[in-house]
Parts: structure tokens; sequence; C-alpha cells
């Protein structure tokens, strides 16, 4: 099941005057510094798409509606997709804040075939949420994904068993799993063109080109995938970034935004119960140079001060004579054991925190904040994919062509 042009199609929803415009949601604002975040699809006629800068799509559709993202409404929004999702079968598997994978063995004399199910969980986000959704219907979890990506916005596309070789054959290779630009210009060398092409291929000479990969390409063209569907694997990090709209070198911007964004770091922690025993942090220069430190904490937590502090302290020595663009805040090593301590020392900082919250969670994420976030331009923290990597989203960002250094 995969979402369609979630982001967008949620402000379209809640804000009436916007529908049937082109809609570009933008991460890190939607200055000429961002990236576009989604698009609709009136936007997406211009060749509008996400990962592209704002300036450049400012330039591909000049008659665009630019919103930056609320990330608090589109984690909400997506709760309740997979709540829906979970009144047809308890084995979802999230991949990101807009697609699942579902698992309907064993369902059929309760909710019916496959795909009665398929219509019946589109026609009840669109009852009770007002958006579409793409969803593909196969035996793997590979045909499933590509299947339902095939008629967007909703569609549904069925491939009955036994036909997964055949309803893949046809379709050019970039859409197989695995396949990038340079697996893509390798296969050329074979004259590769579509899955069906790949799947003609001997076993032995693609393993000769590309190791053990290789098999793992034949199965894959022949609709091959044993992976299950799992119904929940734990997050393995948290991490918030910010972009600045200019770069900036001031000390005390650095340390608020620093603030910022682990003070979203710790909220999400302490809303996933868990702590964390590793933060690390993410520097990007004017010349999209980029540096990764982390550092091991003492003892695991969901505070923000320490989180905080352990940041500058990691920040602090990479940024002399540095203009810096970016900066990101991710938590690791999470755990949800704590080690019981008689007295604790933070019990009324945490009294303090647990306040907070509530009244984040009952007023809305901007309703309390700290004195020095005011007016500091620093936006609501938001991870664009909540399902992240397990190196917490540190990695090259979307879109990106130059090369990093990249140091831990």
């Amino acid at each position: 099941m995969d979402l369609d042009a979630f982001f967008a199609a949620i402000e379209q929803r809640d804000r009436p005057e916007l529908r049937g415009k082109p809609v570009i949601v933008g991460v890190g604002g939607t200055n000429d510094r961002g990236v576009v975040s989604a698009a609709s699809y009136e936007a997406r006629r211009f060749g509008v798409h996400s990962a592209l800068p704002i300036r450049t799509a400012r330039r591909l559709c000049p008659e665009g509606v630019f919103v930056p993202v609320d990330g608090a409404k589109y984690q909400s929004v997506s709760r309740e997709v997979m709540a829906i999702l979970r009144r047809y079968t308890p084995r979802v598997e999230p991949i990101s804040i807009d697609e699942a994978f579902l698992d309907l063995r064993g369902t059929r004399a309760l909710q019916g075939p496959p795909e009665e199910v398929a219509k019946a969980i589109k026609s009840t986000i669109q009852a009770e949420l007002e958006l579409t959704a793409s969803i593909g219907v196969a035996q793997t979890k590979l045909v499933a994904k590509i299947a339902s990506e095939l008629r967007k916005p909703d569609g549904l596309v069925v491939v009955p068993p036994g036909t997964a070789t055949a309803f893949l054959a046809p379709l050019p290779i970039e859409r197989l799993w695995g396949v990038g630009a340079k697996t893509r210009q390798a296969l050329a060398d074979f004259e590769v063109k579509t899955i069906g092409d790949l799947a003609d291929l001997p076993a032995d000479l693609l393993t000769r080109r590309f190791g053990s990969m290789g098999p793992t390409l034949a199965a894959r063209a022949r609709g091959i995938d044993p992976s299950p569907v799992s119904d929940g694997e734990a997050a393995k990090s948290v991490s918030h970034e910010h972009t600045f709209d200019i770069d900036t070198a001031d000390p005390e911007v650095i340390e608020r935004t620093l603030l910022g964004l682990a003070d979203g770091v710790a909220r999400r922690l302490r809303a996933g119960e868990v702590k964390a025993g590793t933060i690390a942090v993410k520097i990007r220069d004017a010349a999209f140079v980029t540096i990764t430190r982390q550092r091991g904490l003492t003892e695991p937590t969901d505070m923000a001060e320490p989180i905080w502090r352990t940041a500058i302290d990691l920040a602090k020595p990479e940024l002399r004579g540095m203009r810096v663009r970016l900066l990101g805040v991710a938590a690791t090593h999470l755990t949800d054991r704590e080690q019981l301590v008689l007295f604790p020392a933070d019990e009324r900082l945490r009294q303090v925190v647990r306040a907070t919250d509530s009244i984040r969670e009952r007023f809305g994420s901007r309703a309390i904040t700290r004195a020095r976030l005011l007016r500091s331009g620093v936006p609501e923290p938001f991870e664009r994919d909540p399902m992240s990597p397990p190196d917490g989203g540190l990695g090259r960002a979307p879109g990106e062509r130059r090369p990093q250094r990249e140091e831990t």
C-alpha cells in the first residue's frame, strides 16, 4: 500500500483552495535552500519530484504553491492509516511514513480474496481520511511493491499466482530492486533494458559479473523474493536535521540550533519509550563537505540537555573557520532498559519534561518551547523518513551529487 503524493495530498485535503493546483512541499523551508519532499500530481506534470532543489522546482513550476513540511501532522495521519491497515491483518510492515506491506495469509475466510481486501482498504482510506492509495497485490513483497507503482494515483494492480515472471518481463530494468545507476550501466553491456532481458541471462554469467549479488538479481528478475512481512522492527535511530537559509558561523546560532534539534530528538525518544546510548552530530559546510562525529554516553538518556551538550562537544572542534550549511543530531544504540537508582538526581527536571510533553500532546508541538528557541529560526524538527537507516540518516542528502568527506 502506497499513499499517493502523501504530504501534498494532505495539504490539498486540509486547504480546499489548493485543490487542483500544483502543490510543492519543501523540506528545510520553502526558500531556495530547501529540497522538495513531495509534489502533487499537478506539479509533477512540470517535472517536479521529490529530492529536487526548491530553486529548480520554482524554475520548472513558477505557478507552484510552495508549502513547508508539517511533520507532526503527516506523522499523525500516517498513524491513522497504519491503524486502518491493521484492521485487515495484524502483519503490517511500515517501510516509510506513507508505505507499508501487508501479509494477508490466513485472512481469506474472514476478509475475502486479497483483491477484495485491497479494494476495501482503498475505500476505507478514502472515506475516513479523504486520501487515495495505490495498492499492488502479489505473492511476494518485491512484485507487490512494483505493482503498486504502475497505475498511480489511486491504482490497483493484481498479479495472479504464477504470473510474476511474465508480469515483470516487459518492465524497464530500473524498476527492479537493487538496480541503481551503476548496476544499470553494467547491465547495458549485456544489452539489458527490461527485467525480462535480465531474466534471460545465464545465472553463471551474472555471478561472474556481479559476484554474490548475481544470483539475487537473477531471482528478483523472476519475481522471487523470500523476505517475509515483518510486523514491526524496532527503530535503530532517531535523527533531526536543519538546513540554514544562509550559511552561518555564528556560535550562538549554532548552539541554539543544536538545542532545538536535541530537543526534538529527545521528545521522540520519550514518545517511543527508549533511551539513546550514543549521540552523533552531522555538519555540512558551504562546499557540501559533510563530517559526522559520534560518542557513547556513560548512561542512556532521553533528555535534551545531555544530548545537546554532547552534540556541542562533538561539533565545536570541527567548526573553526567553517560556515555551516546544515546541522544534524542523531541518537543511536537505542534501548528500553533502565538502570534503577534509589535517589534519581533529575526527578524534578523529569517532572517538568513530563508536564511539557503533556502540554504539547494536548495543544500541539508549538504550544510550549524553550525561551532560548523563541524566534530562533529553527523549525519544528521533522525526519523525512521515520523508518531511518541504522546510521540515523547521517549520510548523503537527497539529490546531492557532490563528493563528501565522511568521518566517524
